[in-house]
């Protein structure tokens, strides 16, 4: 498993961090992002959407739980907080099937929805609204990733 950390200094920066990602990304990509509410989960997929061409604003999913996007790739945004103790099947896995990229927010709600290979990012707010991104990949894809980004 690989990882890296850096850290925004502000919104600009964390979405440019999120447009690398985005540029870089390839099909069935899966992007977990764990960090406190406001830490920049949803900041940082708006950077992910630039990345993937997307035009629509990004929102939180936090009430729908899913929103879709359509760019290069098509974006599955998940906000997986409701889901704790969930038990009934909301189709999700198929999304992690296809060809686009899905971010996960709240991943530790997602329980089995988790694949074995994704790209962790745990994000923490920092002073002066700074925040610090702490990248985990687990496995060969996601590796890859990291290096094109770091």
């Amino acid at each position: 498993m690989k990882t890296w950390k850096t850290v925004t200094a502000d919104m600009a920066e964390t979405h440019a961090l999120g447009r690398n990602i985005g540029e870089a990304a390839a099909g069935n990509t899966v992007i977990l992002l764990d960090g406190d509410l406001g830490a920049g989960k949803t900041t940082l997929t708006q950077g992910i959407a630039m990345g993937l061409g997307v035009k629509k604003n990004v929102t939180s999913p936090t009430f729908t739980i899913l929103k879709i996007y359509h760019g290069r790739l098509t974006l599955n945004h998940i906000d997986a907080y409701r889901l704790e103790g969930a038990s009934q099947d909301l189709g999700f896995d198929e999304l992690l099937e296809d060809d686009g990229v899905t971010v996960i927010e709240w991943p530790d709600f997602a329980g089995e929805l988790i694949p074995d290979e994704y790209l962790k990012i745990s994000i923490h707010l920092l002073e002066n609204d700074s925040r610090e991104f702490i990248f985990e990949a687990c496995g060969k894809q996601y590796e890859a990733l990291l290096e094109e980004i770091a």
